[in-house]
């Protein structure tokens, strides 16, 4: 059976011969747009794989102290790996998988982020590759309660994979914890978003929500609109840059001070898009 037209080609496909010219013209530009609806961001590095890159211009030291977590006392900014994901839904669990994976490290004064993720079941074995070739021994892994979702969650599809899970190897700072222990009480939650308009002086524009991101993959995988996907690419984007804000913050309080640090010293700058 034929694939059901889009709704905007339908309209172009029932438009007369003998309809006036600006109206075949308009139904025609809105079949392109729904066309170019399909076209996703970054480029394609594998079949199925794509890759978005943003390098912003963020001097850091060379070395940060971690107090604020008792496993750590300091790591090298060049080991630092911040992650996200966004999965094909919330409640985890082994049929739960990773569509997109983020990161971002410090180079040269500069923070490259760097967002896989898939557009079809095939591509999972090329995106965990991907994440596991940035990680080794002296990785420090930095996240937003990864240690409870993302970490298991990835450590699991490398199981099922039959590939090398890379985490283990690596030290993990989770900045959920030192961040409840610092604003819990203080704020209305300690949600990223809320930690990050509160404390870092981010306000988020259009973005979508990331309990949204499942279904706005499954809805490109079946024929719709790239626009949610885009979107769910900036709320990861978005994310990984709090983290790196976040972590930089807290590294700048000692564990007697109550008190924020500058926003504007944590902010990260307006992100452009890297080659």
């Amino acid at each position: 059976m034929p694939a059901p037209a889009h709704a905007d080609e339908q309209a172009y496909a029932d438009a007369p011969a003998s309809a006036p010219a600006d109206t075949q013209a308009h139904a025609l530009a809105q079949t392109q747009r729904a066309v170019a609806d399909r076209s996703l961001p970054g480029s394609e590095i594998a079949p199925g794989l794509h890759l978005i890159e943003h390098r912003l211009p963020w001097p850091v030291a060379s070395v940060l102290p971690l107090g604020f977590d008792p496993r750590i006392a300091h790591a090298r900014s060049a080991d630092i790996v911040c992650f996200d994901t966004e999965t094909t839904g919330l409640a985890g669990g082994t049929g739960t998988r990773a569509f997109m994976i983020g990161i971002a490290q410090w180079r040269e004064d500069t923070l490259h982020i760097r967002q896989w993720f898939i557009t079809q079941l095939q591509a999972e074995r090329a995106l965990l590759a991907a994440f596991a070739e940035v990680l080794n021994q002296s990785s420090v892994l930095v996240s937003y309660n990864g240690r409870s979702y993302d970490a298991p969650l990835l450590r699991t599809r490398f199981r099922l994979a039959r590939m090398h899970e890379p985490l283990t190897d690596c030290a993990h700072v989770d900045l959920l914890h030192p961040t409840r222990r610092r604003y819990r009480g203080r704020w209305e939650n300690c949600r990223l978003a809320t930690i990050e308009r509160r404390v870092l002086g981010v306000v988020r524009e259009d973005d979508l929500p990331g309990s949204e991101a499942p279904a706005a993959w499954l809805r490109y995988l079946r024929g719709g609109c790239a626009r949610d996907l885009a979107r769910v690419a900036e709320h990861n984007r978005q994310d990984l840059a709090s983290l790196a804000g976040l972590l930089l913050h807290l590294s700048g309080l000692s564990d007697g001070d109550a008190s924020d640090v500058d926003p504007d010293a944590a902010r990260a700058p307006a992100s452009e898009p890297g080659a």
